[in-house]
């Protein structure tokens, strides 16, 4: 056996143990990452639950009160006129002013704790919530170095010509991957997940109410519950959508836009959407027109979620080689050097353009707004 071939065995059992202590790593960040959601969802409910508690208690409180108050006017009233009032009537007084007051003072106490027990989990849910995102994070990163371990160091020695331009986009590929489904995996947890725990928590407030108030408080509880259950369903109507729009492959890029951005008008009230296209729309291939619809999608979003703006412009010019597409808002602007540096979103948007060989251009002020700038050349071959 040569000496090549005892190091290619040696470097083979380092690389598969690498994998394989990674691989494990991530499992047991994975792990520390789900009991920790897990934890993160048990406080949240007894949260919601204590705050309910809270309220109930204020409210049995003030009824307390106005109960000792009037007990106490009484006493006063029976011990002023004594001898008009019999030894009954006065041991009646006194012990009623006495039992109120004693509950009225442990409805204090309870109200304390209950409030020192929400302090708490408000204070462990905020650790939580930062090493959720952490383990998050990490499990990611690992994921992206195993993926690209496995799929692309194996077979350097098999496509060492084509290796730089397999590194370059399997990493982006691998990393647009696993951070959308991280954004999908938040978004159903913190929307429709989210929803759906309030409804268990308000069917069980219903039956308490029912119990204690009545059929009419009861309905009441029902009518609300059914708004909340409406909006879980639009929720996931949304994310449904956002993962690939029907009308596209259907319709085309224009329809689907008008159709989508009409859609989030819907969602967020009080934010203005404008729309204008110029020339004949072409049909393109499918992967360019999710793209530039995702591009679009993102600078929307951004503008929404970062730019806190109340108006939105979005443009579509076509002409024979290239789209033109500018969206731009009214919002607060950003610093162009931090987010060059600091923001995935960014760079993932750059790197799709450039996956499509087109240009993009980013205006923002601090205070005046933001606008993006794309340019995509058409490939006549693939129009229809």
């Amino acid at each position: 056996m040569s000496a090549k071939s005892i190091d290619s065995k040696s470097l083979d059992y380092i690389f598969n143990q690498m994998v394989a202590t990674m691989d494990q790593s991530k499992k047991d960040i994975f792990i520390i990452s789900e009991q920790s959601r897990s934890n993160f969802e048990q406080m949240k409910n007894e949260l919601h639950q204590i705050r309910l508690n809270i309220n109930l208690v204020i409210t049995e409180g003030d009824l307390l009160e106005d109960k000792t108050r009037l007990a106490r006017r009484r006493l006063a009233e029976v011990s002023k006129h004594f001898t008009t009032f019999s030894e009954e009537e006065v041991r009646k007084a006194y012990e009623s002013a006495n039992e109120l007051q004693i509950k009225l003072s442990i409805n204090r106490t309870e109200e304390r704790q209950l409030r020192e027990r929400r302090d708490e989990l408000e204070r462990r849910l905020l650790g939580l919530g930062e090493t959720i995102e952490r383990a998050d994070q990490l499990v990611a990163q690992v994921n992206i170095v195993l993926n690209y371990l496995s799929s692309d160091l194996r077979q350097v020695g098999q496509a060492l010509e084509t290796a730089k331009i397999k590194q370059d986009y399997s990493f982006k590929i691998i990393e647009a991957q696993e951070e959308e489904r991280k954004r999908l995996s938040r978004e159903i947890h913190d929307g429709p997940a989210q929803m759906m725990a309030n409804v268990l928590v308000r069917s069980d407030l219903i039956e308490r109410t029912y119990r204690e108030k009545g059929v009419e408080h009861a309905l009441a509880e029902i009518s609300d519950l059914k708004v909340m259950v409406r909006n879980a369903l639009s929720e996931v109507r949304r994310i449904i959508y956002d993962l690939r729009p029907m009308a596209l492959d259907d319709l085309g890029l224009i329809p689907t836009l008008k159709k989508y951005l009409s859609t989030i008008e819907e969602y967020n009230v009080g934010c203005k959407l404008h729309f204008q296209t110029f020339g004949k729309e072409k049909r393109l291939h499918s992967n360019m027109e999710v793209a530039i619809f995702r591009l679009i999608q993102e600078s929307i979003t951004n503008a929404m979620k970062h730019g806190r703006c109340k108006e939105v412009w979005v443009k579509v010019e076509w002409t024979r080689n290239n789209v033109n597409v500018v969206v731009k808002d009214n919002g607060i602007g950003f610093d162009q050097k931090m987010v060059k540096e600091q923001s995935f979103g960014m760079i993932g948007m750059r790197e799709r353009v450039e996956l499509i060989k087109g240009e993009m251009e980013v205006i923002s002020v601090i205070g005046e707004g933001t606008t993006m700038k794309f340019k995509i050349p058409l490939d006549e071959e693939k129009d229809t």
